[in-house]
């Protein structure tokens, strides 16, 4: 990573932040975070400040096109050539499957399809204007989730989302492929977050898990990385399970 610049969508707390931070450790120098909590953006834009590194913030609604364009291209005015992107926003509001209401879906879809595909088109039309074949020009990583790949009653509609974010995952990558945009995906089975403890369900992951425990932010922010990295120099349209041996693909 080292003098790579990365935008990070949902970049200010969990997952994200995690990201960022090992991001600077190894090297880069300008990282972009794109929330839609402006209170922890500005506390995490501290911290990561702190670290070294130059950083631009912005609040956007990714749901939406314009919003969403606005809060990289703002990023990208400011920290110049933006080389990565990393698409970690999501929301994940448990409900079993008879019980899912038409607002639940719509905002799913939302901010984990919706808001991914809008970040994804705003970083491809950057980067393009970057191509310097056959060096890569750009690379895009996307969190999705095993759920993709399970069944899952008590959360369908987050599951449909992150199997959506896969699908767009191999269409971005077959896309883009010619301006040597590299476009893949990571997909964690649950691991400690904040919110993942708030919802009781580590526990019977870690029995699930063929290691018996649930992983560690910083052990799924590794993955992210390495893809995201100067390392990943031909994988492209790939969707890598980090699962513990909780699920095999």
């Amino acid at each position: 990573m080292k003098n790579q610049t990365a935008i990070i969508v949902g970049g200010a707390s969990g997952l994200g932040l995690t990201t960022a931070k090992l991001m600077i450790s190894h090297g880069a120098t300008r990282i972009g975070l794109i929330d839609r909590n402006e209170e922890l953006l500005a506390s995490s834009a501290t911290a990561l400040r702190a670290l070294g590194a130059e950083v631009a913030t912005a609040v956007a609604d990714i749901s939406k096109s314009e919003t969403a364009h606005r809060g990289f291209n703002e990023i990208a005015g400011t920290l110049g050539r933006i080389h990565v992107l990393v698409n970690s926003a999501a929301i994940y509001p448990r409900r079993p499957i008879l019980e899912i209401t038409d607002e639940e879906w719509d905002l799913e879809n939302a901010i984990n399809v919706k808001g991914t595909y809008h970040m994804m088109v705003a970083a491809v039309l950057h980067m393009r204007q970057h191509v310097n074949a056959p060096a890569v020009t750009g690379r895009i990583v996307n969190v999705t989730s095993v759920d993709a790949f399970k069944a899952h009653p008590q959360n369908a509609h987050y599951a449909a989302t992150k199997a959506a974010v896969v699908s767009l995952t191999k269409s971005f990558a077959q896309e883009c492929a010619k301006d040597q945009i590299l476009v893949n995906s990571v997909a964690p089975a649950g691991f400690a977050t904040d919110r993942a403890k708030e919802l009781g369900f580590l526990p019977e992951l870690a029995k699930a898990s063929a290691l018996g425990r649930a992983a560690e932010p910083a052990e799924m922010a590794e993955w992210i990385v390495m893809m995201a990295s100067s390392r990943n120099t031909y994988a492209t349209g790939e969707n890598v399970v980090v699962s513990g041996g909780y699920i095999y693909v």
